[in-house]
């Protein structure tokens, strides 16, 4: 072992700045990569890591010192990569203290040996690996607390999945299918309209004009905030070097930090892995090419569902089977049958408890092959959408190469700061699991940009939302009520019927429902569920109200507008707290 004398690296031109934490002692034993000290500028707060693993011999400065790059911080008994482990024994500073998962520590072979060669001069200090709305986000924030950051994506427009070929194109294209819907429904009120005349080219290039929209916007606030952007295939070279092979050759990228937001994509079974055009995944649904006149959608969850609604909506005879015995698994049954109500109308068939063993493509149709009491054996469809769920992009980049192994569903394991196994790499996103969400990935992102930047930020959130952009829509956030049922949860429960509302009459959705959970002891918001236009709006309510702590009365007491669709969910307060004046209460109560 040598001894080496640990420097404060180059921290961004920033001079005098103020040592606000001292982290470690003399005889402490640190990890390479460790956090060493805290800095705090007038712009941001910072973690200076140990270069290599050693004992701290002696520290050099004290908390209220001021330095700049070249400062002397310790001096360090080296120990080499391949000796023992540093993080071993009594005083140690494992797994916990670094905040990776306690079931892979930064110690475990071969992972603190790639922590070791954290280059001297990095190009960045934090490249984010994938430019959808996680990557996006995380890259912002993190140049928003003076990082130099680079954004890497294999397509050269940001976005992602979801601004490119998900999220946003299907919102289009759900709309455009409710407004032919709306207009066929109010033929029974007075107002016809006859037949809809559908241009396709002109329907996609309004989606894309969305797109393009969003997209050119996310362009300009990267280069405001000097994002550099970078194209191409990206794979780990090392645990401090990403290789990017893009139109004009390779790059090798060195990084300090790197945040993993590589997302994921349409899982395709065995037995539907036809290579035919007409057997397509969610990406290739949203192309819009054609309108099938007979579509058949495998998978009754949201994605399925949303595509379901809009090709039905625009002219075709939708089929759809599901595994399992009900729709839309996660959501309460109560919820689900108010669109599938809708839905048998408007589809050929749902078939539940089916599965389809075959596709077989045949000149002008694909056959189909089904196994289900109720479903025929066979039949003939122009096109097939395959939606059963999607599986994290953890291959391919190279994972490996940086000390990380992903689990045996593709993804990475992440602690509370979104840090793996490997310190200095967050992941985020569908790469570290369910719910596969936009939104989810949002938050992550900031933490983790906010956590290399030495901000105390964690993942706290008590509830994520889910939402289906289907007609109706369906959304719920917290515990639902089958969960509490199964796990023996103690809970009070107020639910409003849209029938005795004024807006959603006015809509033609009396069926909708909006109902909220709360402890049986406390009173709080655990949980909560919507079905009806604009459910995906009203679930934020519920929640804040979740985070909030808030229980019936404070809900029911904030003066919500009328008429209005939020007028349900303060009603729906008002049941549980018996205060219900539209309804009456379902059990008296002072």
């Amino acid at each position: 072992m040598a001894e080496q004398q640990v420097k404060v690296p180059d921290i961004g031109g920033f001079e005098a700045v103020e040592v606000i934490e001292v982290l470690v002692g003399p005889g402490d034993r640190v990890a390479s990569e460790q956090s060493l000290i805290t800095l705090e500028s007038d712009k941001a707060s910072m973690e200076v890591p140990a270069s290599a693993a050693g004992v701290v011999r002696e520290v050099h400065m004290a908390v209220g010192d001021t330095v700049s790059e070249g400062s002397p911080i310790l001096t360090l008994q080296a120990e080499e990569a391949a000796g023992g482990d540093p993080a071993a024994g009594e005083g140690a500073a494992g797994g916990a203290a670094t905040g990776a998962p306690a079931e892979q520590t930064p110690a475990d072979e071969g992972v603190a040996a790639a922590a070791t060669d954290a280059p001297q001069e990095a190009d960045c200090d934090l490249v984010v690996l994938g430019a959808g709305p996680g990557g996006y986000s995380a890259a912002f924030r993190a140049a928003d607390l003076g990082l130099k950051v680079m954004l890497v994506d294999r397509y050269p427009v940001l976005g992602g999945v979801c601004l490119n070929v998900g999220c946003i194109p299907s919102k289009a294209l759900l709309h455009a299918a409710k407004v032919v819907d709306e207009a066929d429904q109010f033929a029974a009120h007075g107002i016809a309209f006859g037949k809809p005349k559908i241009d396709l080219e002109r329907l996609n290039d309004w989606k894309r004009g969305i797109i393009k929209q969003l997209t050119q916007g996310l362009a300009g606030i990267a280069k405001q905030r000097k994002v550099e952007v970078v194209t191409g295939e990206a794979t780990f070279a090392d645990a401090h070097h990403l290789r990017v092979a893009g139109e004009e050759g390779t790059r090798t990228i060195s990084f300090r930090h790197c945040i993993i937001a590589a997302g994921s994509r349409p899982a395709i079974p065995p037995s539907l892995a036809v290579d035919d055009p007409r057997v397509m995944d969610s990406t290739g649904a949203l192309k819009l090419e054609e309108i099938p006149e007979r579509l058949l959608v495998v998978g009754g969850g949201i994605i399925g569902l949303e595509m379901a609604s809009v090709y039905s909506g625009l002219g075709s005879k939708v089929t759809v089977v599901e595994l399992s015995d009900r729709l839309m698994p996660g959501a309460d049954p109560d919820l689900v049958k108010v669109l599938r109500k809708r839905l048998a109308k408007r589809c050929e068939a749902i078939h539940l408890n089916t599965e389809v063993t075959g596709v077989k493509a045949n000149k002008k149709s694909l056959t189909v092959t089904l196994s289900g009491a109720d479903a025929p054996e066979s039949d003939r469809f122009d096109r097939v959408l395959v939606a059963v769920g999607r599986r994290p992009n953890s291959d391919g980049i190279g994972l490996e190469a940086a000390g990380l192994t992903p689990g045996d569903d593709g993804c990475l394991s992440v602690d509370e700061h979104m840090r793996t196994a490997v310190p200095h790499i967050h992941a985020i996103g569908d790469i570290v699991g369910q719910p596969m969400l936009a939104h989810k990935a949002v938050h992550e992102g900031k933490i983790a940009a906010e956590v290399i930047a030495g901000e105390k930020s964690a993942w706290d959130a008590r509830a994520i939302p889910s939402v289906a952009y289907t007609d109706p829509e369906v959304a719920w956030v917290g515990v639902t009520e089958e969960q509490a049922k199964a796990e023996g949860i103690a809970y009070e429960k107020g639910a409003f019927p849209w029938a005795a509302n004024g807006r959603a009459l006015s809509l033609d959705a009396s069926d909708g429902v909006s109902k909220i959970l709360f402890d049986a002891d406390t009173g709080r918001v655990i949980g909560g569920g919507i079905v009806g236009p604009g459910a995906g709006d009203l679930i934020g309510e519920i929640g804040l109200a979740l985070e909030m702590g808030a229980d019936a009365h404070d809900i029911g007491l904030t003066v919500h507008p009328h008429p209005t669709l939020s007028e349900t969910v303060a009603m729906a307060a008002e049941m549980a707290s018996g205060s219900i004046t539209d309804l009456l209460p379902p059990k008296k109560r002072k």
